[in-house]
């Protein structure tokens, strides 16, 4: 039975991280503690460590189109307004897309057309011209671009959120330990099939009532078995520096998804920054566990590149959009490493065999950030309920169709690859040991 007084430790600080313990000291919780392996917050090790996230309320099931909903209101509030943009969302498949891609965009489109609360702001855009109706920017062909323009969405600067966060429950009595050897968490110790405290790598124990893994794709170096079921996968992320002009240019432009090619942002105003990001399944790194983790820090460190094949797409969807920009150099490029499960659902749960203990929060599928307003509450939930009753969510075995991934999700088109495929590595010398 966990008590407001219960010792709580939360594993990461990552936007998940920092929702649950906003919601814990909210719920009156008061002995709450984050570990966190970086320096400090945002933290670089986390999925949110970024310019901005789509946020958005399509999905083809109507379940997460309600929670996302819900979430977009508690953007607007004042908490979490100031990094919340609602610039509007246009979403289109080129003339040359896969089926696959267009399915999924009506599918999404279907989930709030005739909703309500989207209705009056939903339009269809087919051709060139309708498109630059919403986003006059555009100067490129958009050759064949079929979609629609969504004014209820846009996107959040997600480093700055979570920096927010951070600063506001730390001043409302959230305690924190940071740092590679102090903040990085190593090992559970189990005692009668209870976890009972927390091994970090400067070797201190820190005991608790209650432990929250909130690690997203290095979740399974310290759980792994959890690594069968929710995997470290990576997307590829660029960045086109801006002169002040090309950025004040472009402000405003709606969040752009463009569903075979890749998404865009407005520029960052503060360092003049345009975001890409290619869409795809997303690359991997096994090893010779058979469980993806990100790669070791040397050679994240070392690494500025994306895959070819995703830089290729960028130059297309650039070509299509904004082709005065279709050659310049991309900056700041990096794959962005979360957890990723085969049907795209969460996983918040008790790990089985441990008593209730300890809590697994894993599995953001690359469609977890926006919902960080509200995400808190449903752990809250369970910890006071003493069981997951949403199945979606539920602690799940390892999938036997693991290998299909790219299949059994719409939004998934192409084909994945292994990292040492990329990068001519072998992956079980890139990633950490368990």
């Amino acid at each position: 039975m966990v008590s407001s007084n219960s010792r709580i430790i939360i594993l990461g600080g990552g936007a998940w991280g920092l929702s649950t313990a906003l919601y814990l000291m909210e719920a009156g919780y008061s002995d709450v503690t984050i570990l966190e392996r970086a320096e400090a917050i945002p933290s670089p090790y986390s999925a949110a460590y970024d310019l901005n996230k789509i946020i958005r309320a399509e999905y083809e099931d109507e379940f997460y189109s309600k929670l996302a909903l819900e979430a977009i209101e508690g953007w607007k509030t004042p908490l979490f307004g100031p990094y919340y943009h609602q610039t509007g969302y246009v979403v289109a498949t080129t003339g040359k897309a896969p089926e696959k891609a267009v399915t999924h965009l009506e599918k999404a489109l279907a989930s709030i057309e005739k909703d309500p609360a989207f209705a009056p702001g939903i339009k269809r855009l087919d051709g060139s011209s309708d498109f630059k109706d919403y986003t006059w920017q555009y100067t490129g062909p958009l050759s064949g671009f079929k979609g629609y323009f969504n004014r209820l969405a846009g996107y959040a600067h997600s480093s700055d959120a979570m920096k927010g966060i951070w600063d506001h429950i730390l001043a409302r009595g959230v305690k924190s330990i940071l740092g590679e050897r102090a903040g990085k968490v190593v090992k559970l110790e189990y005692s009668n099939g209870k976890a009972t405290s927390v091994t970090t790598a400067d070797g201190r124990t820190h005991n608790a009532d209650l432990i929250i893994s909130a690690l997203g794709a290095a979740g399974a170096a310290v759980l792994p078995q959890i690594g069968k079921s929710s995997v470290a996968r990576s997307w590829s992320v660029a960045h086109v520096q801006l002169t002040e002009d090309e950025c004040n240019l472009l402000r405003g432009i709606p969040t752009t998804n463009i569903r075979d090619l890749g998404f865009f942002f407005e520029p960052d105003p503060r360092t003049k920054l345009f975001k890409l990001c290619p869409l795809g399944i997303g690359y991997t790194n096994t090893n010779q566990h058979g469980i993806s983790l990100p790669p070791s820090e040397q050679f994240r460190g070392s690494q500025d590149f994306i895959p070819k094949g995703d830089e290729q797409k960028l130059r297309r969807l650039l070509r299509e959009t904004f082709p005065w920009m279709a050659d310049r150099p991309f900056v700041d490029k990096k794959l962005c490493w979360f957890s990723d499960t085969a049907d795209s659902n969460y996983c918040i749960d008790f790990v089985p065999g441990s008593n209730n203990s300890v809590i697994v929060l894993s599995g953001d599928s690359g469609h977890g950030f926006k919902m960080m307003p509200i995400f808190g509450k449903w752990v809250t939930d369970l910890i006071v309920k003493g069981r997951q009753s949403e199945a979606r969510w539920k602690w799940r075995n390892p999938s036997e169709n693991a290998s299909q991934w790219g299949d059994s999700v719409s939004w998934r088109v192409g084909q994945g690859a292994e990292l040492s495929e990329l990068v001519g590595l072998d992956a079980r010398v890139a990633s950490p040991k368990l």
